[in-house]
């Protein structure tokens, strides 16, 4: 339960701080880019506020329209699959290995869908948190920054959230991974999928995840079996 409630947490964090209009983001710097999109999105969700109210669903528009243009959900896809990406590179039949790049790109659109129905989700349980910033981290000659927050919330502990965000070849910086009090929410999906890929496959996991993003918006954790 713990583990659930931290990493729910941390969801609701990392939509905090990754929602703003494409033009107004510093993506090349990710500490201003986690600032700057911090304080859009509390202005966003409190500004749609009505629309929330009366149709949960809106919360897919948001995420949408403000969060995933700055997810790096491909990196994060590739990286839960893991080994699973090996495999296919050392596939020397034409035809098998074209199959191979379609299931993993039809994953990669799965696990997008589960994002955006997750995110939707759990912006449900927003009730105006806080989010206080660590320093700035050097970012000069780094490909990949851990940019440190917390949860301020009164009458509750302060939970430790760090943000990790990579840049890409065009100097974008992007975040692919959060760890809430010492859990990596990245480590843990691709623990909670390795089973179920190896057992059944990568389609079956697609399967799962294209169920899960279907159903209605509401909280249901962070675990793909809930």
């Amino acid at each position: 339960m713990l583990k659930t409630f931290l990493a729910s947490i941390a969801l609701v964090t990392v939509a905090l701080v990754q929602s703003v209009h494409a033009s107004e983001v510093k993506l090349a710097d990710p500490n201003k880019m986690v600032r700057q999109v911090a304080d859009n999105t509390f202005e966003r969700i409190t500004k749609d506020q009505p629309l929330i109210t009366t149709n949960k669903e809106h919360l897919r528009v948001i995420v949408e329209e403000e969060l995933m243009p700055y997810i790096d959900y491909k990196y994060a896809a590739l990286r839960v699959l893991g080994s699973e990406v090996s495999k296919v590179r050392a596939i020397t039949d034409k035809a098998e290995k074209a199959k191979a790049i379609e299931d993993i790109q039809r994953f990669i659109g799965a696990f997008r869908e589960y994002l955006v129905a997750t995110y939707a989700g759990v912006f449900t349980q927003y009730t105006n948190q806080q989010v206080e910033f660590a320093a700035e981290q050097p970012f000069k000659g780094k490909d990949v920054v851990v940019v440190k927050t917390k949860i301020v919330e009164a009458g509750k502990p302060d939970i430790k959230i760090d943000f990790k965000v990579r840049e890409d070849r065009s100097g974008e910086w992007r975040a692919y991974d959060m760890i809430a009090e010492g859990i990596s929410l990245l480590d843990a999906k691709q623990s909670e999928l390795q089973g179920i890929l190896r057992q059944q496959g990568i389609d079956h996991v697609s399967d799962l995840l294209e169920q899960k993003s279907k159903l209605p918006v509401q909280f249901r954790g962070s675990d793909t079996n809930d």
